[in-house]
């Protein structure tokens, strides 16, 4: 695979990926399937929803291509927390954040009403703290 700057590439995560350099990524943003069975008002599913053995091989490859001293920020199934966390550190990530995105619309209503969005702040190495932080 040729070179790529600011890049969306679309296909099957583990295959893609596994045609990248090691270390020739600077950030990966990922929302993968939740692991939820989702199936949308209209019917629609989301492909990989109804089962979780590609989680490790995916995030083993997301760590392969990110640089050293990188971030990786994943969405996940706040349900399936323990499955992705695995993977996340049988990849060698260590988690240092948690996001929380707000949402004007209730996506579910059980328990509770889920009108946000989660996501992890996983880092490869130690990067840098930002500058103030100190």
């Amino acid at each position: 695979m040729t070179a790529l700057t600011n890049s969306v590439l679309q296909g099957d995560c583990v295959q893609v990926l596994s045609q990248l350099p090691s270390a020739s990524v600077d950030m990966v943003l990922t929302d993968p399937p939740y692991i939820a069975r989702y199936v949308s008002r209209d019917g629609q599913r989301i492909a990989n929803d109804d089962r979780a053995d590609w989680l490790q091989p995916a995030f083993a490859q997301i760590f392969r291509v990110l640089k050293r001293d990188s971030f990786c920020i994943s969405f996940y199934g706040w349900h399936q927390v323990d499955k992705f966390m695995q993977a996340w550190r049988l990849a060698g990530f260590r988690p240092v954040g948690h996001l929380v995105f707000q949402k004007s619309y209730s996506s579910k209503n059980l328990f509770l009403s889920y009108r946000h969005e989660q996501a992890y702040l996983l880092a490869k190495g130690s990067p840098a703290l930002p500058e103030g932080t100190h």
